[in-house]
């Protein structure tokens, strides 16, 4: 390790992860080329456009927003996290089923927005759904078959 650079280590996607890194970089980066994780992009690097997002101890945040060493010890799920031993997530799978993506882009923000949504409210509306996907940009679907996907799960919900 040179003076320029510093340790993190994580628990990415369930597995104990260690790395060097430049303490500048940017979370989405070591992700991306430290770790090898593409499904996390960058879109926009301001926080506006949602295909950085990931969960960092449970919580969605952009990660184009956070600098890598602040990450130090976290617990971070990515895209490619979220399927569980080869089967999508019902969320996943209702995007799939719903055709609720084209080009991909926008869909790590989409599904943990959706996630999110569906555990703090599962009499949630179609309004309350746009609101939740509201941080994140789409410029391929329309967001209709989005918001179909995410009522799919929320109603299949047990009451």
């Amino acid at each position: 390790m040179t003076a320029q650079q510093t340790k993190l280590s994580i628990i990415l996607n369930g597995a104990h992860r260690s790395t060097e890194i430049d303490p500048r970089m940017l979370l989405v980066e070591a992700l991306r080329e430290s770790f090898g994780v593409t499904g996390v992009k960058t879109g926009c690097a301001t926080g506006d456009c949602g295909a950085c997002t990931i969960a960092v101890d449970g919580s969605i945040v952009k990660s184009c927003l956070l600098l890598a060493a602040g990450a130090e010890g976290a617990d971070i799920t990515t895209i490619e996290g979220l399927a569980q031993a080869g089967e999508l997530s019902d969320v996943q799978q209702a995007f799939w089923s719903e055709y609720a993506f084209q080009c991909g882009f926008c869909l790590s923000g989409m599904l943990f927005a959706a996630r999110d949504l569906i555990s703090r409210n599962l009499a949630a509306g179609d309004d309350d759904i746009r609101k939740a996907i509201s941080g994140n940009l789409c410029r391929c679907t329309g967001y209709e078959n989005i918001v179909s996907a995410i009522r799919r799960v929320i109603e299949a919900q047990p009451s």
